[in-house]
């Protein structure tokens, strides 16, 4: 992606997919975390994470994760001001690509850069909790 100003492959799994507390393993370069977040009210949501010795996480994907992992190459694109996430999912979900932004607050007004398209916020076929199980991108 040309205006990336950088960018990390991200691999990860799910121990809980419960959409009340998804518990996420993700480990990108020589560095894991644990993230935990609560249930989605509208496009917000409460998140936890803490960093984990690679090996343990590593370990816990491999004993404890009974879906698929995920694989993308994430490019942070700064467009009007802001830095978007732009996921390029590989593997068994190539062809998608979710673009979001991290706002302050919900009303919080935005210029969408013009490579995005069909909003998908509150759209749980999109939720990296559900494409963990998907065999190919939601159309």
């Amino acid at each position: 992606m040309a205006s990336a100003v950088n960018s990390l492959n991200i691999s990860q799994a799910y121990l809980s997919t419960n959409p009340d507390a998804t518990v996420r393993i993700r480990i990108s370069g020589q560095d894991a975390f644990l993230t935990i977040k609560s249930r989605n009210h509208g496009a917000t949501r409460d998140e936890w994470e803490y960093p984990l010795p690679l090996s343990d996480a590593n370990d816990m994907i491999q004993t404890c994760c009974k879906s698929n992992c995920i694989e993308k190459c994430r490019y942070i694109v700064p467009f009007a001001g802001r830095f978007w996430e732009v996921d390029v999912f590989g593997g068994r979900l190539s062809g998608l690509i979710i673009a979001e932004i991290e706002l302050e607050n919900e009303s919080a007004e935005i210029d969408l850069p013009p490579y995005v398209g069909q909003e998908v916020t509150n759209d749980a076929r999109f939720y990296n909790s559900a494409l963990v199980s998907a065999s190919e991108p939601p159309v």
